[in-house]
């Protein structure tokens, strides 16, 4: 029973990505919250730390490991975006230049 509310979290976390992957989840949620909201937000943060790394002077392979932790999960929003049925046109352009600018801030 200790361990329950892991094995609910983990499972929620495996149908998140699975439902985005399948297509399933809404174009707009998944553009709009998963990818311009949270995944700009959490690019951000990890552009923060990586910068606060160099300005204290460690080395940069770690400071370029933190900045690019995020690039798996950003081409994974962007795949699971464009494999979304309702997705349009303008959203699938736009994730790209995403993709592309959050790989280079």
């Amino acid at each position: 029973m200790i361990y329950s509310g892991f094995f609910m979290h983990h499972a929620h976390s495996v149908g998140f990505f699975r439902s985005r992957w399948r297509g399933e989840a809404v174009a707009g949620t998944l553009f709009w919250r998963d990818m311009m909201f949270v995944g700009s937000f959490v690019n951000l943060l990890t552009g923060f730390a990586a910068l606060m790394l160099v300005v204290q002077g460690t080395v940069l392979w770690l400071a370029a490991l933190v900045h690019f932790a995020c690039l798996p999960y950003n081409a994974f929003l962007m795949m699971a975006l464009w494999r979304t049925p309702r997705c349009s046109q303008l959203m699938r352009w736009t994730s790209l230049i995403w993709l592309a600018l959050m790989t280079l801030i």
